[in-house]
């Protein structure tokens, strides 16, 4: 479950590397930075055999669809388990929630 002062989503999604659309199951978090002003989500690929075929442990540009949405993003290191890390910057591949400061008279 994300912190208080991040967002998220959990579940399945369409990722594209190279033309190659693979259906996985990710975990994905994101937060708006401040100091720069940009939103910055990231998070892991649970381990998928013909992903990992294609990728070869390498970086590559991604694009990943959820049903809140999609993004444009970069895939990067393999963690022990298999998972592969997504990032990207801006807008996320999932819903951000929105909260509007409370208005007083």
């Amino acid at each position: 479950m994300p912190a208080d002062d991040e967002d998220g989503y959990n579940g399945p999604a369409t990722l594209v590397v190279e033309g190659t659309e693979f259906e996985v199951e990710v975990d994905l978090r994101g937060h708006f930075q401040p100091i720069d002003g940009y939103y910055r989500w990231y998070g892991r690929i649970a381990e998928h055999a013909e992903l990992d075929k294609l990728l070869e442990g390498r970086k590559r540009p991604a694009e990943i669809r959820t049903p809140q949405g999609s993004a444009k993003g970069e895939l990067s290191d393999r963690d022990p388990w298999g998972r592969y890390r997504i990032l990207g910057t801006s807008t996320p591949p999932f819903t951000v929630p929105t909260t509007l400061p409370e208005l007083t008279a």
